[in-house]
């Protein structure tokens, strides 16, 4: 069994520390996911700030430590990057952008970067882009030179995601036909996972329109900028009829509605937990039959199980399951929810006419 060496770009909390604040959650950075697993080697990383560098070393064992990390790259020859920087350079506690000049991309930036440089698999952190043309960059790169692409969008790789498209696919609820997403989010850092798990759940169909609108509603956007991640909602209507809504309140939780039954995956007691319910339709009774669905644990984590599935793409050729044509179709509706709000919260259809339209991420 062949194991592939991993560099890491940013070394900071998914690139590094995130085990320490929350053990519960392990192995979840990238490090601790390279241990972990078999496959997986880690041999450098890369990151502007010394101490970082110095820090990262000295916990991981490593020696090769880069400020530049095309020149890691050229010299390390990893086969996967991880780019777990931030949305920008800015960091801690600068939260939003410092003028409407400012429109720095540097998921996208990187990510376009590190395929051009010959990287046969890259793991991005979300979201991908800050503009839709920085997601279109990204896509011409990866394609142009046979990427395996992963984007961090970690839910997809759950067990209970897996149960619940199994579920949808085997006709367990009909034809799907509604999804509603519940829990109130800001746009670019949380409802990325929200309308990624929807694709991912109903098969991963193109989208053909968005709506939504952001908060404050009066909230204005100024030279296509916005200079702090707003919070939102969403409206999605897929190539295949199914509509998707955000609901802005209530726990999160994810519920598919079809024809005859529906689905919901819903957090437990234990936020690092989902649960699975189908709800089969009211019998005359005025009661709806719920349903658990066993959910099998997962030794080794999402993250491991992103950065495996990240191999055996490489290896067979086959998509990733958040391969880089689903990640943009995902950038794209996320971007295109603040270009609705600019137009009074109408339909857009994609792909989307203004594609300069930057949202900050930090």
């Amino acid at each position: 069994m062949k194991t592939y060496k991993v560099a890491i770009i940013g070394l900071g909390r998914m690139g590094s520390t995130i085990d320490d604040e929350h053990p519960a959650l392990g192995p979840y950075s990238i490090p601790a996911c390279c241990q972990a697993s078999d496959r997986l080697e880690l041999v450098a990383g890369s990151d502007l700030h010394q101490d970082r560098r110095e820090a990262f070393g000295k916990k991981w064992g490593i020696t090769a430590l880069y400020e530049d990390y095309l020149e890691m790259i050229e010299k390390e020859r990893p086969d996967m990057v991880a780019v777990t920087t931030r949305g920008t350079s800015l960091l801690k506690p600068n939260n939003s952008a410092p003028s409407k000049d400012f429109r720095e991309d540097s998921h996208a930036e990187i990510g376009a970067a590190v395929a051009e440089a010959g990287v046969p698999m890259i793991y991005l952190e979300k979201a991908i882009a800050n503009t839709v043309r920085g997601a279109d960059t990204l896509l011409e790169a990866c394609r142009r030179n046979g990427t395996a692409f992963n984007a961090g969008v970690l839910r997809r790789f759950s067990s209970w995601a897996q149960v619940t498209r199994e579920a949808i696919e085997r006709g367990d609820i009909g034809e799907p036909k509604v999804v509603a997403h519940y829990g109130g989010s800001v746009l670019m850092h949380n409802h990325v996972h929200s309308i990624d798990t929807v694709s991912y759940l109903l098969g991963d169909p193109e989208i053909v329109a968005v709506r939504g609108e952001l908060h404050p509603r009066d909230m204005k956007i100024e030279e296509n900028h916005l200079a702090e991640d707003p919070r939102a909602t969403f409206h999605i209507q897929f190539e295949n009829g199914v509509e998707a809504f955000s609901v802005p309140g209530g726990p999160v939780e994810t519920e598919v509605i079809g024809s005859e039954n529906s689905i919901r995956a819903s957090n437990t007691l234990n936020r690092n937990e989902v649960a699975v319910h189908l709800r089969a339709a009211d019998k005359g009774n005025g009661k709806p039959d719920w349903t658990s669905i066993p959910v099998p644990d997962m030794p080794g984590g999402t993250v491991v199980a992103c950065l495996e599935d990240l191999v055996e793409s490489h290896e067979s050729g086959r998509p990733s399951k958040a391969n880089i044509e689903v990640s943009h179709r995902v950038a794209e509706a996320l971007l295109t929810v603040p270009e609705s709000h600019r137009q009074g919260g109408a339909w857009i259809q994609l792909p989307v006419e203004n594609r300069d339209l930057y949202v900050f991420h930090v």
